[in-house]
């Protein structure tokens, strides 16, 4: 009897740990993702501020699994999945069969309608080049205001708009903030980056808010002795060029800016729909265009078809379960483990429980917030755990022992070593 096969599409969290996971499966996997490497997206921001340079936190996909033997890893883009002859087209017309499909492709920025006239404008934090982008505008505005006269244009230059007050949003502030009041204070001779306005926009009425109140409240101070503007019940209503217009306690207010970083909202990507598509009628689809699935990580009535991460619309004990991280290694750990089971002969499987360890989030040098369940910490104990934890989940070696070079360094000398313009200068 031939052996079974297990296609993964992604390689993201969820792809790669359950490709980890088959390691001794009796089948054949195949990892197929559009780039050739695994990327730890929680510290693009880092990129994008100039502290950690992007070989820092991705790793090849080829070298993290080439010691497994029964794994294969292809590099392309999936475009096609025919449910019914369970069989997945490429972009480059290459067709694969399965037995068993796990769809992580995760998700991508989403600006509520607005996609296409403000995506140029104010990139988000998904891929490398995106925090290269980010990187290159942020480090080009100091440069723009070093050589101008006018001191509107300056101004301007030296404002940044943070759009989003979740984690990524209140990261990415937090390091604009130390870039430019601590790192480059002392790098420029007729400005004083010190003088930067760091501006973080959040809808809702609190920054971090499905954190504890109290950290939330201890998440603002920290950005606010850093120095930035933190303006809540703010709702962003246009973003041009140089400005962007909000509407703040019910008054219109147009903020001149020339570099805006997004960190307000996702959407899954276009894969689930192609999915769904091809399944026809029974699967849902949520509003962020996410595959609703069963306790068992399943689209109902599909037992070989499995959507994890960023994804897949799952329900906890509280709710939908979050699109972060840890959900989707647990996931990938749950369905690798049943495959395995099924593979044995085995039919008694239990259904999908997700442990929630807890949340974290950094605001800067020392300072961050930690919750899991009723333990909450703050400073530099949190700021401490939360180090430890991401070098814990950096995929190589190597990519611990260069960040916690990188993180050794730049700590006791407030550099950021990667403060490199690179990329085109046409684009905006």
């Amino acid at each position: 009897m031939s052996r079974k096969k297990i296609l993964i599409i992604g390689g993201g969290f969820g792809g790669l740990t359950c490709a980890r996971s088959l390691k001794r499966a009796d089948a054949d996997v195949l990892l197929v993702d559009k780039r050739n490497f695994h990327l730890f997206q929680p510290l693009l921001y880092q990129v994008a501020t100039g502290a950690l340079s992007p070989a820092n936190i991705a790793a090849p996909l080829r070298s993290v699994l080439k010691r497994q033997r029964n794994t294969e890893v292809l590099m392309g883009e999936v475009v096609g999945i025919d449910a019914k002859n369970k069989q997945v087209s490429l972009s480059d017309s290459r067709q694969f069969n399965y037995d068993y499909l796990v769809v992580a492709t995760g998700s991508t920025h989403h600006y509520f309608g607005s996609d296409a006239k403000w995506e140029p404008l104010a990139p988000g934090l998904k891929t490398i080049e995106d925090a290269t982008e980010i990187r290159r505008r942020i480090l080009t505005a100091f440069e723009q205001a070093e050589l101008t006269d006018d001191d509107e244009l300056r101004k301007r230059l030296m404002t940044f708009v943070v759009v989003g007050g979740g984690p990524t949003g209140i990261e990415m502030a937090g390091a604009i903030c130390e870039l430019a009041h601590q790192t480059m204070r002392r790098d420029f001779r007729r400005i004083n980056p010190a003088k930067a306005r760091v501006i973080l926009i959040e809808n809702s009425a609190r920054i971090l808010d499905r954190y504890h109140e109290d950290l939330s409240a201890a998440s603002r101070k920290d950005l606010e002795n850093l120095g930035t503007e933190v303006w809540t019940q703010t709702r962003l209503t246009e973003i041009g060029d140089d400005f962007v217009v909000v509407e703040r306690q019910g008054v219109r207010e147009q903020v001149a800016a020339n570099t805006v970083v997004w960190a307000a909202g996702v959407k899954a990507s276009p894969l689930g729909r192609i999915l769904a598509e091809s399944i026809g009628s029974g699967v849902e689809i949520d509003r962020g265009g996410r595959v609703c699935v069963n306790e068992f990580c399943n689209i109902p009535g599909h037992d070989s078809i499995f959507v994890i991460g960023d994804l897949a619309s799952q329900q906890g004990e509280g709710g939908p379960l979050p699109g972060v991280a840890p959900v989707a290694v647990q996931q990938a750990q749950f369905i690798a483990s049943r495959i395995r089971q099924e593979l044995a002969g085995k039919k008694d499987i239990r259904p999908f429980r997700y442990w929630d360890k807890g949340m974290m989030a950094t605001i800067g040098r020392s300072r961050a917030v930690v919750q899991s369940g009723r333990w909450r910490v703050t400073g530099r104990i949190a700021w401490l755990a939360w180090l430890f934890i991401h070098i814990l989940y950096l995929a190589r070696f190597e990519n611990r022992v260069m960040v916690m070079f990188q993180w050794a360094w730049n700590y006791f000398t407030r550099n950021r070593a990667a403060r490199l313009i690179t990329g085109n200068r046409d684009r905006r």
